[in-house]
């Protein structure tokens, strides 16, 4: 069930990234974002399976929570912090260049 629940985050990840990307520069942008986001998850999933092994025993601790649910739920976290500190530094440097909340210039009339 967590494995669904990690699969079904990571869907919808995949088309908010999509679109936001899509809209923002165009289609090409969203399908390099998505393949960005398949990569870190592909690697970091082998990664968080590695580090699991050396760990916990291969049933895990409950029927519901085996190795493989605990290195995905480790994965999702890890994701969490990794892309909350590049959108909050990309937010930093949008503020630095005054790009956020600047209000468009009128045209002279």
């Amino acid at each position: 069930m967590i494995s669904l629940l990690v699969f079904f985050a990571h869907t919808i990840a995949a088309a908010a990234v999509f679109t936001t990307r899509w809209q923002e520069a165009n289609w090409k942008e969203g399908i390099l974002a998505v393949g960005f986001l398949a990569l870190v998850f592909s690697v970091g999933w082998s990664m968080s399976t590695f580090a699991m092994k050396l760990v916990v025993d291969e049933k895990g601790l409950a029927v519901w929570f085996d190795r493989d649910a605990m290195s995905l739920l480790l994965l999702a976290v890890a994701e969490s912090v990794f892309f909350y500190a590049q959108m909050k530094r990309k937010k930093r440097r949008g503020d630095a260049d005054g790009r956020l909340g600047a209000q468009p210039e009128s045209p002279a009339a």
